[in-house]
């Protein structure tokens, strides 16, 4: 099966005062459509540096990714951005959501930057994520967990094909953190997605396909 997500031989690194400290390591990763896959590894040890770089958010130093057939790095900014904008969704372990608007606006945003109207749909995520009373309350009304609801359904909003989440119970308690995880495994497989989802925590990771772990820059997969 034609992977849907492909990396080879990602090298990214830091400069941490006078020292170059090497991230990742020619990591290479096939991840196929329909997919769920975990990044794990010690505190350190570049899981979001590699999620960042597989959902093109990162440059690496060198090396390649590409999405469905598509080189992510050899496109422009604006088409990378836009790619992103209509193929990828993202949660993360803040919320990013804007004080302002409610839920439901919220939910909202990525189809407004696409230039189209989702209502309908977004009223109806909300209901899917259990917010179906919660929609036009502001942010700072709702919970931690409701807030990352608001999230994931902001995250599905363009209907992406790959869903990354960079630990995304991280702000929970493990109660909410198993609840926010069931869902958000849920609502990838519902739609065939493929979800890539960085956590610490391995007992969440079980839950997926796959787990793969980062030891020393390199990828320790089974």
């Amino acid at each position: 099966m034609t992977p849907r997500l492909r990396a080879r031989s990602l090298e990214r690194s830091f400069r941490i005062g006078g020292s170059q400290i090497p991230v990742l390591r020619g990591i290479d990763l096939d991840i196929v459509a329909g997919e769920s896959v975990f990044l794990c590894g010690a505190s350190g040890a570049g899981k979001t540096t590699l999620l960042y770089t597989l959902a093109g958010l990162e440059t690496p130093e060198s090396g390649t990714v590409e999405f469905e057939g598509q080189s992510l790095y050899s496109l422009s900014g604006n088409a990378l951005a836009r790619l992103r904008n209509q193929h990828m969704g993202f949660v993360f372990q803040s919320y990013f959501l804007l004080p302002e608007l409610t839920a439901l606006e919220n939910a909202l945003i990525p189809a407004m930057i696409r230039g189209t109207s989702a209502q309908v749909r977004a009223t109806e995520l909300l209901e899917r994520v259990g917010l179906r009373d919660r929609m036009h309350h502001l942010p700072a009304e709702l919970s931690g967990g409701e807030q990352q609801r608001v999230a994931i359904a902001r995250s599905l909003i363009n209907d992406p094909a790959i869903l990354f989440a960079d630990e995304p119970t991280g702000n929970l308690d493990s109660k909410n953190g198993e609840v926010i995880m069931a869902l958000l495994l849920d609502l990838a497989r519902d739609g065939g997605r493929t979800l890539v989802v960085v956590t610490h925590d391995e007992q969440l990771a079980r839950r997926g396909d796959r787990t793969v772990r980062i030891v020393d820059g390199r990828l320790d997969s089974h």
